[in-house]
């Protein structure tokens, strides 16, 4: 068939950019200075932002400062003041898994719209991003935020792949038509193993059943999370969120199964 080839150039083209980007991120996490690794989740936020208006259309100045505010707002409440703002990125992953819900059972044209989605997606950049500054910044952070990631990279890997292999039932047809119920279930057992792998070598003060738990919510979230970042382009009726990185989208579409376990494993780990 002629989709196969293709769907193997694209499958080389995520490895060869994962295999390039990875150990930079790495690197950059174990060891950049904390101001200078803030400053770099900065122009991530920005690019992000810059990602949010071109699939939103938001041009011109009033639909710029909408986004700018609606983004500056949350940011500067939870990086400022974590625990007392708690409630921001609460109120942000309930509205955005209500914005998912019910585009999953509606499909696309019940979703936010114009104004209301530029609004969405600034609120989402502002109030999530900065649990990476944070988190990273914080006791603990270098191994934490290394411990988060790659239970989110074992989780999307391996629900990708099983998913391909095996996958018979669509999870959310209307919100992601290519995942399916079990890549699910196999990235949710990948993070797992890798919890309990990773464990003794990135937090060995640790239980076993708090490994479990947070690679079990870790997998959660990101899947999650993943989903909420197809329900954003869904509703602004793009396939990307932009090319930053060769066969995996833009910075979005990367970030989107972070967001939410960084802030989960920020406020598990206080």
């Amino acid at each position: 068939m002629a989709t196969a080839p293709v769907i193997g150039c694209v499958l080389r083209t995520r490895v060869w950019t994962a295999l390039a980007v990875l150990p930079a991120l790495l690197a950059i996490i174990i060891f950049a200075p904390g101001p200078l690794f803030a400053a770099i989740i900065a122009i991530l936020a920005l690019i992000a932002l810059s990602e949010i208006a071109a699939m939103t259309a938001a041009r011109g100045a009033g639909r710029l400062t909408l986004l700018i505010v609606a983004a500056i707002l949350p940011a500067a409440a939870v990086y400022l003041a974590p625990n007392a703002f708690m409630i921001v990125p609460e109120l942000t992953v309930l509205g955005l898994v209500l914005m998912m819900a019910l585009m999953w059972v509606h499909g696309a044209g019940h979703g936010p719209h114009g104004a209301s989605l530029i609004a969405i997606g600034g609120v989402y950049v502002g109030a999530l991003f900065p649990y990476f500054v944070l988190l990273r910044n914080g006791a603990d952070g270098v191994a934490l935020t290394i411990l988060m990631l790659l239970l989110v990279i074992a989780t999307d890997s391996a629900a990708y792949f099983v998913g391909r292999a095996i996958g018979r039932v669509k999870l959310a047809p209307n919100v992601s038509p290519n995942k399916t119920v079990e890549g699910a279930i196999g990235g949710l057992l990948a993070a797992l193993a890798a919890g309990l792998a990773l464990r003794p070598l990135l937090v060995p003060h640790w239980e076993m059943i708090a490994a479990v738990k947070v690679a079990i919510v870790v997998s959660i979230l990101a899947q999650a999370g993943d989903l909420v970042g197809s329900t954003l382009k869904r509703a602004a009726g793009v396939k990307d969120s932009g090319w930053i990185f060769p066969g995996h989208g833009g910075l979005i579409d990367r970030c989107c199964s972070l967001v939410f376990a960084v802030t989960f494993t920020y406020y598990y780990s206080r």
